[in-house]
């Protein structure tokens, strides 16, 4: 992957510190350009340094070491209007000193397509009976999204969880019956009833659980903020708490919860931003 070196920070990074060898870069970017709604990028700061945070759009996105360097997975989150943002890192050199860089990201607007699909009405309007119930899943998985895991869980490019091709690209809109509903903060591959869903990498699981729209549903912890959402399963083969190593079967395809079909939903967020999950496969590479 070409790194797109940040330009305004080099001569700020150069001064706190030559840049280690492995990288030759002292703050580098996957991007091409300016980034879109749903977009991974990594960064890459070739400066030695003991810690290391970096913020952006309103968000902490945790860094890792590799090879001597620092790596970081900045997410774009899908409701991320057009404009230019700041990004700042803060870190600790070897020696205990506190530092500090900002640069800017922009971010251009993209024009998501819209899907009308026919459901059951009863996920269109739910009936007062699972108001409760509704209520309590959405508590329960805002609780997992908020208890993740500081540490890395995960490592090496992250995998489609099933063969099938994208059916269902990520940010559509989506109406359901005639009502516009929120749009598809994920991907839908196919895959037909009892495919096995394969972990896209480690971590553990945070949830398994049959939740009302999405059916059933394993939450993967990957770590540092990353997460998985696998849902509409059949069947589930793992339980809250079991760790799974990449490729390791977690479920089955199904078509339970709000769908039309047999297909796996696969959502990801990064320190809370919904992102393109195909977008963090690239970008991992």
């Amino acid at each position: 992957m070409r790194l797109r070196i940040l330009a305004p920070l080099l001569p700020l990074l150069l001064l706190m510190h030559p840049p280690v060898p492995a990288s030759g870069q002292p703050l580098a970017i996957s991007a091409a350009g300016p980034l879109t709604p749903g977009e991974v990028v990594l960064l890459r700061i070739g400066t030695r340094l003991d810690s290391l945070e970096i913020r952006a759009f309103g968000r902490s996105f945790p860094a890792f070491p590799v090879d001597g360097a620092w790596n970081a997975l900045v997410g774009v989150d899908l409701g991320t209007k057009p404009g230019t943002y700041t990004l700042r890192l803060e870190g600790t050199l070897p020696g205990g000193e506190k530092i500090t860089g900002a640069d800017t990201l922009t971010v251009r607007g993209k024009s998501f397509p819209t899907r009308h699909l026919k459901v059951e009405p009863k996920y269109v309007t739910p009936p007062a009976a699972v108001l409760a119930r509704i209520e309590r899943e959405s508590a329960e998985v805002e609780a997992v999204f908020g208890a993740l895991s500081p540490a890395r869980l995960w490592s090496g490019p992250f995998a489609k969880p099933v063969p099938g091709a994208l059916i269902s690209e990520f940010g559509k809109r989506t109406v359901y019956n005639g009502q516009p509903r929120k749009p598809h903060t994920g991907v839908d591959l196919r895959g037909a009833a009892g495919t096995p869903v394969a972990a896209p990498n480690a971590g553990r699981v945070a949830l398994a659980q049959d939740l009302y729209y999405s059916g059933l549903t394993v939450i993967l912890d990957h770590g540092l903020g990353a997460c998985s959402y696998l849902a509409h399963l059949s069947e589930m083969s793992v339980q809250a708490g079991d760790v799974v190593k990449k490729g390791e079967i977690v479920g089955k395809v199904g078509a339970t919860g709000r769908v039309t079909g047999p297909h796996l939903h696969w959502t990801v967020t990064l320190s809370g931003a919904r992102v393109d999950p195909l977008s963090l496969i690239d970008v991992t590479r």
